[in-house]
């Protein structure tokens, strides 16, 4: 077997539109093609040896052990691998269970997807499956150390990956809400929401955390002197920075017993307590000075070790830290006590778990001659040994909730201090006899303040009740429910999607709004270029999702984008679905236009439920779309007699109609005329039927978000064919006595729109430089031919300068072919290079005419265009009979556009 690809999915896709963490692999199965399991001596009883666990699996049959069945009586073993990859997983502490088994066009060529939580670990787990199964082909049995390295590298890989418990919190908090989130590039930020919604976060801080108050929070000696100035108790104690200070600073908080930390120090490293002797107190100052220069000293209170956690002035949840320790048997030393209690599956490395498992250091030893042990003592039974004097569950501590027990006064007192430190989110360690009495009656201090507090003792204690701390903060990030969203638009289609997103931007900035949006020729935000290139695939929607000035994101949404990564986004507020037609087949998997509409679909089915999928009630492929979603439909016709759009208006639908030659809105009884389609210059005078199509999917589009009609129509007619609002897009040059078009058109159904204008051209010849990209079918070559022959007077053939793999040459011909089919006395000539072909078509041009310039490369097509001289780019604007000159050219009006039509 060889793995071909692998391809990770982040979002909505091809697959499945609610599993977005998907891994495609493309798995070449070779000689094993056409064997089924069951012809593969002892396979079955070679992987039932490896992964027993798979009788867990159901599969088709629908009961447990079903796979196995399937294996028994014969299965391909790209199905197998799918299970075998799934189940690694688990057995690594993954819960996952979508797979999916397709073969592809090529006999033998599989597409194996399966779901993963973290995507290294699932890449590893399909290229583990193929292993373990060739292995077994090869050898009957997959050996057992290499099983258990393989499960402990994908345990190794989510531990590297993973969040925190703090972080792991809030994300689920967020999802529960309907909250996005995604992680940002640096410092492991999250951000949850989108656009100018967004709110950030990293670990436990917010972007409301002052800065200050971090700092002040921090700095732990300065903390107790504002404390102290605010009348809080806080323990006596004093900094110092040499050793020589040291019997000073003890005779200073009042002698034995004291504690020694560092003044910049965290999770409890470098912290000594219950020091007792000098000896104790010169190796706690080593301890210290290893985390910070200056050093605390303070005298140790007496009391059990409390977390109490406030978030947006609140107290949420109190937790009881109490130190690592472990409970006597009468049996087992106490090495074998903490072997055993490091076994308990809730304990892991680090932050990975509920707990963290028992590690002894310096203090733990001392802390066990203190208690009269050793490692081998044998503590009798019921006796606790304490491993840490500090109660960090990053040490190996536990947790008890003791939310419910907190006297009043100590709340008031954690929520004063809080403000005090000028804190979001803060987590205050207090030491107490009982956290039931005002601390003033038992002597209680509070011992620090801690800025970008931990939530795992709160989400997960030891004992008692898991509190919800995470929903508190979503709660202070978005009160009352405020959005964390914006509107997103995305459009789909086989042809018109660029000009459609940039028409629909357009439109909304009427709104006033900042609108975001990606298209084939560049990444915009407002009337800026962010990024230039085709950009309409995730990364550039996160590019305008990440963006806090952007207030709207219309995201073109391309093929390539979908199969590759998934959509960019969880789900839209409207998904626009303009036309399926043959193109791209034969690429990525997608051998089919039933296939191609399938990939389309994923646009309108992830729409939010009160959303719109905007359909092309013209387009079966697409009109179908509507029974696989869930959410409103719009349609848009040509037809104002269409019976599948008369039928969703009268069961009070909205719809986008062209009728007697208005571009209207219509629901229920009523009709909303926008404006004549003559009066909208991308529809170049009304002689463009694709581009009235276009418009109408953009005026519904935003007609379902709440944009008015008059900003529709004020968009409508601004917005116009142009070099610098749609370039590529129908770009119509005044040359003086010809004109020439450019147009990025690549494949049967939009030569055949542009056909539809070309058609209208009444005056001169009609010149074709026409070609296709060569990654395209035969089939597909002949037919552009065959549209050429049916649209030019005149052709010619070039190639694009990537020919893709194909040979040069190889694309003409077959266009040539499809030519001569359908008019063998066509007009035509061969001129590979596609400057040279652009030259030829314009130096031949006789007055009057029309040159059709279909390029690979739009940029150097207008070039050689405008380096004829004055060339006028012209646009059908208000007037029906002026041709208005893109303003960039500083070119007067010339000539009436519609004595040339």
């Amino acid at each position: 077997m060889r793995i071909l690809k692998i391809q990770t999915l982040r979002g909505p896709n091809y697959w499945s539109i609610r599993r977005h963490k998907l891994i495609v692999m493309r798995l070449d199965l070779e000689t094993l093609g056409e064997t089924p399991s069951n012809e593969i001596p002892g396979f079955y009883e070679g992987l039932v040896e490896a992964l027993p666990s798979l009788e867990g699996h159901y599969c088709s049959p629908g009961c447990r052990g079903g796979f196995l069945m399937r294996v028994k009586e014969g299965t391909m073993i790209g199905h197998i691998v799918e299970h075998v990859a799934l189940e690694l997983q688990e057995l690594a502490g993954m819960h996952v269970g979508f797979g999916r088994t397709r073969e592809t066009a090529t006999p033998g060529i599989y597409q194996v997807v399966i779901e993963y939580l973290n995507e290294e670990a699932g890449r590893y787990a399909g290229r583990a499956a193929v292993r373990l199964c060739q292995s077994i082909v090869d050898r009957g049995r997959y050996p057992k150390a290499e099983l258990e390295q393989d499960i402990q590298d994908l345990k190794d890989f989510t531990r590297d990956a993973s969040l925190g418990p703090s972080t792991e919190a809030i994300v689920k908090e967020a999802e529960k809400r309907g909250i996005p989130w995604m992680s940002l590039e640096a410092r492991f930020l999250i951000q949850l929401g989108y656009g100018v919604n967004q709110k950030r976060m990293q670990a436990t801080m917010t972007d409301n955390t002052s800065i200050l108050g971090v700092e002040l929070a921090c700095d732990k000696e300065a903390t107790k002197r504002i404390l102290a100035a605010a009348g809080a108790p806080v323990p006596r104690g004093t900094v110092i920075n040499f050793l020589d200070d040291l019997e000073q600073a003890i005779e200073y908080v009042g002698g034995y017993p004291i504690v020694i930390k560092p003044l910049d120090g965290n999770h409890g490293r470098g912290i000594t307590i219950d020091i007792r002797t000098w000896e104790e107190a010169e190796a706690g100052y080593e301890a210290a000075r290893q985390v910070s220069r200056s050093i605390i000293v303070e005298r140790y209170y007496v009391g059990r070790d409390h977390r109490v956690l406030v978030v947006n002035g609140k107290v949420v949840a109190v937790a009881e830290r109490v130190p690592a320790h472990v409970i006597g048997n009468g049996r087992s030393t106490i090495s074998e006590l903490i072997e055993e209690t490091n076994l308990d599956p809730n304990r892991g490395e680090g932050h990975d778990n509920v707990l963290t498992k028992i590690e002894l250091d310096r203090t733990s030893y001392q802390l066990l001659e203190r208690q009269g042990y050793t490692l081998n003592s044998v503590p009798p039974k019921g006796t606790i040994c304490y491993l840490r004097a500090t109660a960090n569950l990053s040490t190996g501590g536990s947790a008890v909730d003791r939310t419910d027990e907190i006297h009043p006064e100590n709340l008031w007192l954690a929520q004063r201090v809080v403000k005090i430190i000028g804190l979001d989110i803060a987590g205050l360690d207090i030491v107490t006899t009982d956290i039931s009495r005002p601390l003033r009656e038992v002597d209680g201090v509070i011992v620090e303040v801690n800025a970008a507090p931990g939530f795992r003792m709160h989400v997960a204690p030891s004992v008692g009740i898991p509190r919800n701390v995470a929903g508190a903060v979503m709660d202070m990030l978005f009160p009352n429910e405020q959005s964390s969203q914006i509107p997103i638009l995305s459009v789909t289609g086989t042809n018109g999607k660029t000009t459609t997103t940039r028409l629909l931007a357009h439109i909304y900035k009427q709104t006033g709004k900042v609108v975001g949006y990606t298209t084939t020729d560049g990444t915009y935000i407002g009337d800026y270029l962010v990024e230039a290139g085709d950009n309409t695939g995730p990364q550039s929607a996160h590019v305008i999702l990440q963006d806090p000035t952007v207030e709207v994101a219309v995201l073109e949404t391309a093929r390539g984008g979908i199969l590759r990564s998934g959509l960019g986004f969880e789900a839209a507020n409207v998904g626009v679905v303009l036309n399926v037609a043959s193109d791209h087949l034969g690429i990525g998997d997608i051998d089919t236009i039933e296939q191609l509409a399938n990939l389309k679909s994923v646009v309108a089915e992830a729409v939010f439920p009160d959303g719109y999928a905007v359909l092309n009630a013209d387009d079966r492929r697409v009109a179908a779309m509507s029974e696989k979603t869930k959410a409103n439909i719009a349609y848009f016709t040509m037809n104002p007699d269409s019976e599948l759009v008369r039928k969703h208006i009268q069961k009070g639908g909205v719809a986008a109609v062209y009728e007697n030659g208005y571009l209207s809105i219509v629901k229920g009884d009523w009709t909303h005329r926008i404006e004549r389609a003559e009066n909208i210059p991308l529809t170049m005078g009304g002689r463009a039927p694709f581009m009235i199509a276009n418009a109408l999917a953009a005026s519904l589009a935003a007609f379902v978000q709440n944009v008015t009609i008059e900003q529709i129509r004020a968009g409508l007619k601004t917005f116009r064919a142009s070099v610098s609002q749609t370039p590529g897009r129908m770009n119509l040059f005044n040359l003086g006595n010809y004109h020439a078009l450019v147009d990025y058109a690549h494949n049967a159904a939009s030569y055949e729109a542009v056909g539809s204008f070309v058609r209208n051209w009444t005056t001169g010849q009609r010149i074709g430089v026409i070609g296709g990209p060569g990654d395209r079918r035969d089939e597909d070559f002949v037919t552009l031919g065959k549209l050429a022959a049916q649209i030019f007077d005149y052709i010619i053939i070039k190639e694009d300068d990537d020919t893709r793999g194909r040979a040069r040459g190889s694309a003409a011909q077959l266009i040539i072919q499809g030519i001569t089919e359908v008019k063998p006395d066509s007009r035509y000539e061969s001129i590979l290079d596609e400057t040279q072909a652009i030259n030829k078509g314009l130096d031949m041009a006789p007055d009057n005419s029309l040159v059709v310039i279909l390029p690979e490369s739009v940029t150097r097509a207008i070039k050689l265009i405008k380096l004829r001289g004055l060339a006028k780019e012209e646009t059908h604007q208000q007037n029906p009979g002026t041709t208005v000159i893109d303003s960039q050219n500083g070119i007067t009006p010339s000539s009436v556009v519609n004595t040339l039509l």
